[in-house]
């Protein structure tokens, strides 16, 4: 009886170390620039890298040199890497036309995908993805910044927990800055950011994404009935390919969401505005959220959200402790923000109202 109780004890012991050990993950591309936030994580010992496909040798030798990696992490190819290692998942850092082949690499080994917001630049694209998320029964999961903003978590359980503003009736999110070059983007970043077909667009594609992510979310996984854009090139002589300022309306029975985009503003600004039948609550950025029920606004003292980075996430899909739906990394969600912005893409050449 002793030695099965010890026995149970140190198989309990053992799953929770388990689950207690950072996520090991392999990397698909160095050019987002966002894998910076992936290395420091490394640095700090919050995630383990087993593997790291790049074919661009001068972005190999700046990363291994600047985050002392040894040589046998890096491969010239995502099967090459893949050949060589078993990772919890795959994280994709490269341009967005590019996620489909990390998948498609990925999916028949059974090896989940996190891949940075957008999830594709066409809806062709993501259908191939989702057709291989059913084949093979993996996870495939899109990362934006903004999902880990407290003050949008919390916005969000007072509307639909806390029933703080009744009904939405209107969205508004300001997604944008001065511009990728002029706040000082990488080279091998700006190279495909600013391509049509690697990024699938501008401002439109760039920053678009993030209100259709967050108003997906708020509509509780609805698509809208249509979509109108209309997008501006201010900057022709910065950016000649690609957009640089995009307005987009989303059409919802009875609600309207408004998403501006932009490269040419005089700052940064990433906030999520929304009207109820008795209230309004906005989120100025992360870290500040305010209410206005009568005639003032108060200020909502936020609370520590569950997940605070795509990390801690991520492993917990992994191990099946939650079970995405209508979260704004799921598949569900980014299937709609790719229509969105197809749609929105269509609607600002053709000068159309375009509906989904």
């Amino acid at each position: 009886m002793k030695t099965v109780f010890l026995s149970g004890t140190l198989l309990l012991f053992s799953m929770i170390i388990l689950a207690q050990q950072p996520l090991r993950v392999g990397v698909a591309g160095l050019n987002h620039d966002h894998v910076y936030g992936l290395m420091e994580n490394y640095k700090k010992g919050r995630v383990i890298i087993l593997g790291i496909a790049e074919s661009d040798q001068q972005l190999v030798q700046r990363y291994r040199q600047k985050y002392q990696l040894p040589d046998s992490l890096f491969y010239t190819s995502i099967s090459a890497m893949l050949d060589h290692i078993k990772p919890d998942a795959v994280l994709a850092f490269n341009p967005i036309s590019d996620h489909l082949a990390v998948v498609e690499a990925c999916a028949p080994k059974g090896i989940s995908v996190m891949v940075e917001k957008p999830l594709a630049t066409t809806v062709k694209q993501a259908a191939r993805m989702k057709a291989l998320v059913d084949q093979y029964h993996i996870h495939l999961l899109t990362n934006y910044e903004t999902t880990w903003y407290p003050s949008n978590q919390q916005l969000y359980k007072m509307i639909y927990e806390q029933k703080e503003i009744g009904d939405i009736r209107k969205m508004t999110v300001h997604d944008g800055h001065q511009g990728p070059r002029e706040i000082g983007c990488s080279p091998d970043f700006l190279k495909w950011l600013t391509d049509p077909v690697k990024n699938g667009g501008g401002a439109l594609m760039d920053f678009g994404c993030y209100g259709a992510n967050l108003m997906t979310w708020l509509m509780q996984g609805k698509a809208p009935i249509a979509v109108t854009a209309i997008t501006r090139h201010y900057k022709p002589d910065v950016y000649p390919n690609v957009d640089d300022d995009a307005t987009i309306l989303l059409e919802y029975p009875g609600a309207v969401g408004q998403i501006e985009a932009s490269w040419n503003w005089p700052f940064g600004i990433k906030d999520l505005e929304v009207f109820g039948v008795n209230g309004y609550l906005h989120a100025l950025n992360g870290n500040e959220l305010q209410e206005r029920l009568h005639n003032s606004y108060d200020p909502v003292p936020l609370r520590a959200p569950e997940y605070t980075d795509n990390l801690l996430y991520l492993a917990d899909v992994l191990r099946g402790k939650i079970h995405p739906a209508n979260d704004l990394s799921s598949l569900e969600n980014n299937l709609i923000v790719v229509r969105i912005l197809e749609a929105a893409k269509q609607s600002a050449r053709d000068g159309k109202r375009v509906l989904l």
